[in-house]
């Protein structure tokens, strides 16, 4: 049986059980290699699990200081990075993105706003024609790429999950309107200052510390397909190649590369939770806040097969409840399983991260089952 480590209290006895049996029989045949899971409320971490291995000989332990790839989950900390230039005043959710960037204007884009664009309405999900695999780790030819693409679907009317694309677009307004890397932000302005161990942008000096992946053994179920989810996910050109490669772990790709462990990614959603702030220092103004996690677009999204509800950045519980019970929480998943929310009405925020994938595009039943056990532990 696998050994489990870290704190868990009395009244999470069945979290904790749970996310033991997943290391011996998990949910849908999904039996955990490394896996951690973290609670924070109100700023103290009241739940944090760990156990497993980091690679795949089994000869190294996933431990406290593991770092894992989450993928999509990034999306959540990109979501709070742009947030924290409108709160400087330095962007504008309703801004028109070809005013900062005016390359992008090209080709029907002319005026999406930021707002539409962070929300997955911009049309841009994915490139027709497909674009070389290789292009993504040039980044000023990929960016060259999407100023050059049409939307693909009329921009502001529905949206579409942009799985990729949407990390080079906001890279680059992040660039532009503070004059540094989104990555660099949140190592300088965040990760650093609050002890948080995530980043965009791995240098090899940590690469030790990163689990090796199982990746998932089926393809998710994207319902029926057309063009738009062609392009986003399943054309030649559609994603970065080489995954896990050392390129890939030292490029930022704010959609898609980020690095962490569970416990900086809940830390680190406790601005969402309480209100703004993060270990008692205020990140995000309230109104801020409430501007980046409203519903922006609600409706069946163009490349998942789900009825979606979109902040700016931030995926919505509102009909999905992949989040717990409530509504108000928001947060997002990575591909693979991984995932992190935050609950502002009880001051809450989880992560989960592993490294044995699953084909779920959202609500891998693994966190799910455990952040519900926790919701019935705190009720």
């Amino acid at each position: 049986m696998t050994e489990i480590h870290g704190t868990a209290p009395a009244r999470f006895a069945a979290v904790k059980d749970r996310f033991a049996r997943h290391f011996a029989d998990g949910p849908d045949g999904l039996s955990e290699k490394g896996a951690r899971f973290t609670v924070v409320q109100a700023d103290e971490v009241i739940l944090d699990l760990w156990g497993g291995v980091k690679n795949r000989e089994g000869t190294e332990a996933f431990t406290e200081t593991t770092l894992t790839p989450v993928f999509s989950s990034t999306k959540a900390v990109t979501a709070l990075m742009i947030a924290r230039l409108v709160d400087q005043g330095k962007l504008d959710y309703a801004y028109k993105v070809s005013v900062l960037w005016p390359e992008f204007g090209r080709k029907g884009k002319e005026n999406i706003t930021l707002g539409q664009l962070i929300s997955h309405q911009g049309g841009l999900s994915g490139f027709s024609p497909p674009i070389d695999p290789t292009t993504w780790f040039d980044i000023p030819a990929l960016l060259e790429a999407l100023c050059d693409q049409a939307p693909l679907w009329t921009p502001g009317v529905g949206s579409g999950y942009h799985p990729i694309t949407i990390g080079y677009l906001l890279g680059e307004i992040f660039r532009r309107a503070d004059g540094r890397t989104l990555g660099t932000a949140l190592r300088e302005d965040i990760a650093t200052p609050f002890g948080l161990d995530l980043m965009i942008g791995t240098p090899d000096s940590e690469f030790s510390r990163i689990s090796e992946m199982w990746k998932p053994t089926r393809a998710p179920d994207l319902g029926p397909l057309d063009a738009i989810k062609q392009a986003a996910f399943l054309d030649k050109g559609s994603s970065p190649a080489g995954r896990g490669s050392a390129d890939w772990r030292r490029m930022e790709i704010p959609s898609a590369n980020g690095h962490a462990t569970a416990e900086a990614l809940a830390l680190l959603m406790q601005v969402v939770a309480n209100g703004g702030t993060l270990m008692g220092q205020p990140l995000l103004s309230e109104k801020t806040l409430n501007d980046a996690t409203k519903e922006r677009v609600f409706g069946r999204d163009r490349v998942l097969p789900f009825d979606l509800s979109w902040g700016a950045g931030f995926l919505r519980n509102r009909g999905i409840g992949i989040y717990g019970p409530n509504a108000r929480a928001v947060g997002h998943s990575g591909w693979g399983g991984s995932c992190v929310m935050a609950d502002p009405d009880k001051r809450l925020s989880i992560a989960y991260v592993m490294n044995r994938q699953s084909h779920y595009l959202i609500g891998d039943p693994r966190p799910v089952g455990l952040i519900n056990e926790v919701y019935a532990a705190l009720n």
